[in-house]
């Protein structure tokens, strides 16, 4: 049997598998408050070892898109520590991602209608997910969004602080800091979205700086052993892009390798699509994050499959390999992986927004 099926542990956590089951944005949290929905959704699939909670926004200014849910209100908290408490007993775990959406944003989902926030005033050409007044969802343009002060970006990293600290509350076994998929965190790291002349734009070394103190503050906050972070280096979901991200990115896992976290989750190529996108060496990413002192599990995401994810594995490659959209219509993946099985298909109609059918409807191997 390949290791893929055999336990490990991702910084503290012991984990049952070698299979993650990768953020996916479902819109389906009314307010930012999970309900018996979620929990219902999560319970199905605590067969993954590690489960990577959907986005979740550490602050209303983070939100980007409709039903998503956050971690800044108490009723939320209140509301993941149903899903954590689901996963446990059913034998899994569970991480949140924290994340903010930076530009990818709409003024109706903003504190009092105000302009989305960014590194630059410079509009995304990518599209949210919003709210029509009659409830019903609809996808819309982003707004323009305004840049940051340079005196808000310490409440903002306060801001992840504070959100780490309510995901351990919640009772999720540690988080994932989503610096990834053309989200605030990358809009920072990537030039063609950083125009900035200050300490936080210009050189590889200021465009990645609020990533690492954003690392450094959780790490701090609730441990290295638990915190991990998901990157991106060559998608260009949310209109962003840079000329060098080898070099962008082999600094970023340079300086992540001096925290010692839980994993790194690397999603290869385009994020749900190509993975050759542009040409880019991913074995070197990771000797350069091991070749710095860098421990932390190895987790590798994008267009894999049974077999592809066994050798991935097997020969040392990655540590873990995390799936997303499989998750969705095959709650048992993991079962399925092991034993072989054919996958439902996906209802890709169902995806975003809505009740159960196509949430919790999928079944299971009998």
């Amino acid at each position: 049997m390949s290791k893929l099926f055999e336990p490990t542990t991702v910084g503290r956590i012991s984990v049952a598998n070698r299979v993650a089951m990768a953020p996916l944005t479902r819109n389906r949290s009314p307010g930012a408050v999970p309900n018996d929905l979620n929990v219902e959704y999560y319970r199905q699939r605590a067969g993954a070892g590690l489960i990577v909670s959907e986005g979740t926004a550490i602050s209303h200014q983070g939100q980007g898109y409709a039903d998503v849910p956050g971690l800044y209100l108490p009723e939320a908290i209140e509301g993941w520590k149903k899903v954590t408490a689901a996963v446990h007993a059913a034998g899994g775990k569970i991480v949140t991602q924290l994340w903010h959406v930076g530009r990818i944003s709409h003024t109706s989902l903003q504190p009092n209608g105000g302009k989305p926030v960014a590194p630059s005033a410079i509009a995304a050409k990518s599209k949210t997910y919003i709210l029509n007044a009659d409830g019903s969802g609809a996808f819309a343009e982003t707004s323009e969004p305004r840049a940051l002060e340079l005196s808000e970006i310490p409440g903002l990293i306060e801001d992840y602080r504070k959100a780490a600290r309510a995901a351990i509350e919640a009772g999720f076994d540690g988080v994932e800091i989503h610096a990834a998929n053309g989200y605030l965190l990358e809009q920072f790291m990537r030039s063609n979205s950083n125009q900035r002349s200050d300490a936080y734009g210009g050189s590889i070394e200021n465009r990645i700086r609020l990533t690492i103190e954003v690392v450094d503050a959780i790490v701090k906050e609730i441990g290295a052993d638990r915190t991990g972070i998901r990157i991106s280096p060559t998608t260009p979901a949310n209109d962003v892009s840079d000329p060098d991200p080898a070099a962008v990115y082999t600094a970023l896992v340079e300086k992540l390798a001096g925290f010692d976290l839980a994993f790194i989750h690397v999603i290869e190529g385009a994020t749900g699509g190509p993975r050759d996108v542009l040409p880019f060496d991913w074995k070197a990413l990771k000797a350069a994050y091991r070749e710095k002192g860098g421990k932390g599990t190895w987790m590798v995401n994008n267009g894999y499959d049974r077999a592809a994810a066994m050798e991935a594995v097997d020969s040392g490659y990655a540590d873990v390999v995390a799936f997303g959209r499989p998750f969705i219509a095959n709650p048992d993946l993991v079962r399925r992986l092991k034993e072989d099985a054919a996958w439902n298909e996906l209802e890709t109609a169902t995806l975003y927004g809505g009740g159960a059918q196509g949430y919790t409807t999928y079944p299971a191997l009998a």
